[in-house]
């Protein structure tokens, strides 16, 4: 029976590292490819689609920037994913504070509110805010992508702020209390150096969540001056849906910063997350 037991176990190790290489390669795979095709030029992609370029044509990088126009929607999609994430995150912790340091009678019930917030599928209510934010007078400025940006964003973040909050002993408001200090320095002085695991958990899922976000841009934006990157590689990819290679160089250039952002705060995004798990 041991020895049975024994020699299941490498094989069942085996298997999950199988698994795992056969997933990586299935998700790094077609960024690999379309990295090595924004390389050729259209004649080659056309007879060398899988391998590597013979000559690497690094203009199709600076005649994608030029030609798709690439740098103001760099900066539209920078300044409203920035100004989501801090006054989600401002919110967030605020709601989160107020939530998990406090009792009260309808306590429970919000807690459970803000947990089905993370349930809504977020494009079933496209038709409707469209309407709310054409009544509202909303459309085409800078407040039409941030109101829902943050909105949606809220109650992941609430769940992660208030479930690291609850682990925070009791005596920190009491010291506080005993220093003098108010509602809000308790939060400002103590609460939130305290939060900085889970701010960072929480920045990290908002800032991609806003970064890569299309249908709302989409159905939302129709002033051309305002658009994010993900509508401009749109508008690029129609214009030139015969030029493959300067489309993939397009992805390339917007997708790798994105992808190496993730990879260089991948610990900070585990790192809060266990830390809210395994406290208290």
């Amino acid at each position: 029976m041991v020895q049975r037991l024994r020699t299941k176990r490498p094989l069942s190790a085996h298997m999950h590292r199988f698994v795992l290489l056969l997933l990586l390669v299935i998700n790094i795979y077609p960024l690999l490819w379309m990295i090595l095709n924004s390389l050729k030029t259209e004649r080659e992609l056309s007879t060398n689609p899988f391998g590597v370029a013979r000559e690497p044509v690094w203009s199709n990088y600076i005649e994608a920037w030029k030609v798709a126009k690439l740098g103001p929607y760099l900066v539209n999609s920078i300044i409203v994913t920035l100004s989501a994430v801090v006054l989600t995150l401002l919110v967030g912790a605020l709601a989160a504070f107020f939530l998990s340091r406090f009792e009260f009678k309808s306590k429970g019930f919000l807690l459970v509110y803000f947990t089905f917030g993370m349930l809504i599928p977020i494009h079933a209510t496209l038709v409707p805010l469209f309407i709310e934010m054409r009544s509202l007078n909303l459309m085409d400025n800078r407040l039409t992508l941030l109101l829902p940006y943050t909105a949606f964003n809220l109650p992941i973040t609430i769940f992660i702020l208030a479930g690291f909050m609850n682990a925070f002993p009791k005596e920190v408001e009491e010291a506080g209390i005993m220093d003098g200090c108010s509602v809000m320095g308790i939060f400002g002085r103590l609460i939130l150096p305290m939060l900085t695991p889970a701010l960072a958990t929480a920045f990290i899922i908002n800032f991609l969540n806003n970064w890569n976000e299309f249908s709302f841009a989409l159905v939302l934006i129709n002033d051309g001056a305002l658009k994010t990157l993900p509508l401009g590689l749109a508008n690029f990819a129609g214009q030139y849906n015969r030029s493959y290679t300067l489309q993939m160089a397009g992805l390339t250039i917007v997708l790798v910063p994105t992808l190496l952002f993730y990879l260089s705060v991948q610990k900070y995004l585990t790192a809060g997350m266990t830390a809210g798990a395994v406290k208290g």
